[in-house]
């Protein structure tokens, strides 16, 4: 893969504090969050990657032009990259530090498999960041990109150069995660990062949207050097800090819980627990031998543990790759054939909502939910291979924790 550094724009750190200016991702951010970021500053980048008024992408871009010309954005000294550790306390107290680096890489099609998907992706999405970055001419938020070195070179061997002295920034962001950030902008370290990289494949673990946004954009603009190459974090599968957390499947249409029961007794071994905890390691531990999911009921106090059955794997109406994926198996036998949701349905979450914070989706049967299906946590083996072979995930069915900021710099496209 061709990595190449980034050519930035940057905030200017003597006139803005980066705590208040960087902003998640803008899938993230609701309403109410939209309206508080821009509470928190005049210069919050969720300005640019989700303005308000009736033309937001003239707007966006508008702003953009002015804080460039105000010198609240500037541009980076040489063409940098921006390495950056994210440290936080996991569920148990565990400190995690999630490493990667966000530079640019050469925008492929997928039939290449130099680059891979493994979720399905919606048109409005698309259509909105298309919008966007024709308006402004800059990429403001990056990819999440996974690549796999066992040796972990760039680990070993750049970031000790760069973490005896000050961070270029650190920022502490809504969810408590510390955000250090290493500017990395020497040409004999740029090379062993390319070098490393150079026969790597990558997989998309986030942005699918903006990385085919960035896809459409390249062709119709080919005369645009800068639009070959999109602006990607990118992380090693083989560092344990990369961690997916599981997306749960909350049921919100009015279903009888003797009718659930009825229908994954069909296809499932159960099993009950007394308490949540049990239940949790319970789900982590069998998944290790067979496809098991959790599920809780409305007005029921068990906890029950499904393990699916060998001969169930038959019936579900999928290519063998994703037949040894928990989702699949949810959404082949239970949602869609027994409890008749339609795959647009399930697209379009009626009826259904796809929720990845675990104590929402417990909460959820007490406000109204019919039932939650637990997932177990992903495995990086499981989505490679069904990448691999050219298939995607059940939409929602990863969840990269922590999400990446927007706002540490911004990628233009257009000179």
């Amino acid at each position: 893969m061709e990595i190449l550094p980034i050519d930035a724009v940057v905030y200017n750190q003597e006139k803005v504090n980066m705590d208040d200016v960087t902003a998640p991702p803008y899938d993230v951010i609701d309403e109410k969050y939209q309206d508080e970021l821009y509470k928190r500053s005049d210069f919050n980048i969720v300005r640019l990657i989700l303005a308000k008024g009736e033309n937001k992408y003239e707007e966006a871009k508008e702003t953009y032009t002015k804080w460039q010309e105000d010198k609240i954005l500037i541009p980076t000294e040489k063409p940098s990259v921006f390495y950056i550790i994210q440290k936080y306390l996991n569920e148990k107290g565990k400190l995690i530090e999630r490493k990667g680096f966000i530079a640019r890489n050469k925008i492929e099609e997928f039939s290449t498999k130099k680059i891979l998907p493994h979720e399905f992706t919606m048109g409005g999405p698309k259509e909105d960041r298309f919008k966007l970055i024709t308006s402004t001419g800059a990429f403001f938020s990056q990819i999440f990109m996974v690549y796999n070195d066992e040796e972990q070179i760039i680990e070993n061997k750049i970031l000790p150069k760069y973490t005896s002295s000050k961070p270029y920034m650190d920022i502490i962001d809504d969810y408590n995660i510390e955000n250090i950030v290493y500017l990395i902008d020497d040409e004999n370290d740029i090379k062993i990062i390319q070098k490393t990289l150079e026969d790597k494949t990558l997989l998309i673990a986030d942005g699918h949207h903006r990385y085919e946004t960035s896809l459409r954009y390249s062709k119709e603009h080919p005369e645009n050097e800068y639009a070959k190459y999109v602006m990607s974090y990118f992380t090693n599968s083989a560092d344990e800090n990369l961690i997916i957390y599981p997306t749960h499947r909350i049921i919100e249409k009015n279903t009888d819980k003797n009718e659930i029961l009825n229908a994954v007794k069909k296809y499932y071994t159960i099993e009950t627990c007394d308490s949540k905890d049990k239940f949790l390691n319970k789900i982590e531990e069998e998944n290790k031998k067979q496809i098991t999911t959790g599920l809780i009921l409305k007005g029921d106090s068990n906890f029950y543990i499904l393990k699916l059955n060998n001969e169930a794997k038959k019936e579900i109406n999928a290519p063998d790759v994703l037949k040894n994926l928990d989702l699949t198996a949810l959404h082949e036998l239970i949602l869609k054939k027994e409890l008749k949701f339609k795959d647009e349905e399930l697209m379009a979450q009626k009826g259904i909502k796809y929720e990845k914070r675990e104590s929402v989706a417990f909460n959820s049967i007490n406000n109204g939910a019919s039932a939650v299906f637990v997932m177990a946590y992903p495995k990086m083996r499981d989505i490679l291979n069904i990448s691999k072979e050219g298939y995607r995930m059940p939409q929602k069915s990863t969840y990269f924790y922590p999400k990446l900021l927007s706002g540490i710099v911004i990628n233009p496209i257009k000179r």
